[in-house]
């Protein structure tokens, strides 16, 4: 991260496939795979030469395995420790987890997901049409979990796509920018109750994940979080640029616009109104906030926890109990070509989505 000198934008650096976040967040993955057409066994219609299967995160020809050897994705791997928020523009996600829950989402759904004391789970990603290309967009948000709350029991729920609002700003001129709220209130829009035991669970934790879809030109008022030490990132990863602006009180501005490129994140002031202005070509944004957690963080891979003992405990009782064991047949499930979005809770639980839903 490279500090600008501003107030308003605390410092801006540029995104890759990982996001870098600030507390109470850990990191952002934004996958975006244009997978060819698909074959009968749920894959890409392709040659694997050249890949390193297994291990695929070369983006060859536009597309990655990851750790999927036949369907991409991630097979059966274990977290502990805090939580995972997966929002899907594009594509779908085949989860199979070892309490037994399953599901299917995709196509704008968000799955929110504690690990607490410990689970595994797959995260894979079936190409279902054999006659054109398979797009899988998604991102992957770690959010932490604080000291008290880290071996809570694993828990997941679903916010089905038709269930999370969507705000239609429209500005002076209008041009419209859409508002898809994950997490955290806007504007009178509600969002599901996140995991009880997340810290987006505590009112003043003023966790908020919202997505931003300007058209070209378009202009949103982003309003100051309540908190005077609740932090704000702003991602600008499509389109062309937007410019930041802070309005403060008065509703004019108060220093010069900042413009960042597609392709570039920024820790922006969240105590102040920011006038966001889309560039030439509209441009997409993530806004991740939240009031930090303010506790030691020691992350080994999967695991993310307040001590190294704790670390070395987490993979001492992984390897001992397997985090409740593996209930299904490989470590790769995914669930063909005939299952609609779904999905069954480790209570037994089942939800099931309209096939006319988004």
């Amino acid at each position: 991260m490279t500090s600008t000198g501003r107030d308003v934008v605390q410092q801006t650096f540029p995104l890759g496939p990982q996001w870098p976040t600030i507390d109470p967040f850990l990191f952002v993955a934004h996958h975006l795979d244009v997978y060819p057409k698909a074959n009968d066994r749920f894959g890409p219609d392709a040659t694997l030469d050249g890949r390193q299967v297994g291990q695929d995160f070369a983006g060859i020809d536009g597309w990655n395995m990851y750790h999927g050897s036949v369907v991409p994705g991630f097979p059966q791997h274990p977290h502990r420790g805090f939580e995972t928020v997966t929002y899907v523009r594009h594509g779908l996600i085949d989860h199979a987890d070892s309490l037994g829950a399953t599901a299917r989402f995709g196509r704008g759904d968000t799955q929110w997901m504690t690990a607490g004391s410990g689970i595994q789970h797959a995260e894979m990603f079936p190409l279902l049409d054999r006659s054109n290309p398979n797009p899988l967009e998604m991102f992957q948000i770690w959010l932490n979990l604080p000291a008290a709350n880290k071996m809570v029991d694993p828990y997941f729920t679903m916010l089905w796509s038709d269930t999370i609002p969507r705000l239609t700003m429209t500005d002076t001129d209008g041009r419209t920018c859409e508002i898809t709220v994950v997490a955290g209130s806007l504007a009178g829009a509600e969002p599901a109750s996140p995991p009880p035991d997340s810290w987006a669970a505590k009112s003043d934790a003023e966790v908020a994940i919202w997505h931003l879809s300007f058209e070209p030109h378009a202009t949103w008022v982003m309003p100051a979080a309540l908190g005077e030490t609740t932090g704000r990132t702003l991602y600008a990863f499509e389109g062309s640029s937007v410019s930041i602006t802070d309005i403060g009180d008065h509703g004019k501005p108060s220093c010069p616009a900042t413009y960042l490129d597609a392709g570039t994140g920024a820790i922006v002031d969240a105590t102040t109104d920011l006038r966001l202005t889309a560039g030439n070509d509209g441009v997409e944004c993530v806004v991740l906030q939240g009031r930090p957690i303010a506790e030691p963080v020691v992350q080994h891979g999967p695991f993310v926890m307040n001590t190294r003992a704790e670390i070395n405990q987490a993979f001492d009782d992984y390897q001992r109990t397997g985090f409740g064991g593996w209930p299904w047949p490989d470590s790769a499930p995914n669930h063909g070509a005939d299952a609609g979005r779904f999905a069954i809770h480790s209570d037994g639980r089942r939800q099931a989505v309209s096939p006319n839903s988004p």
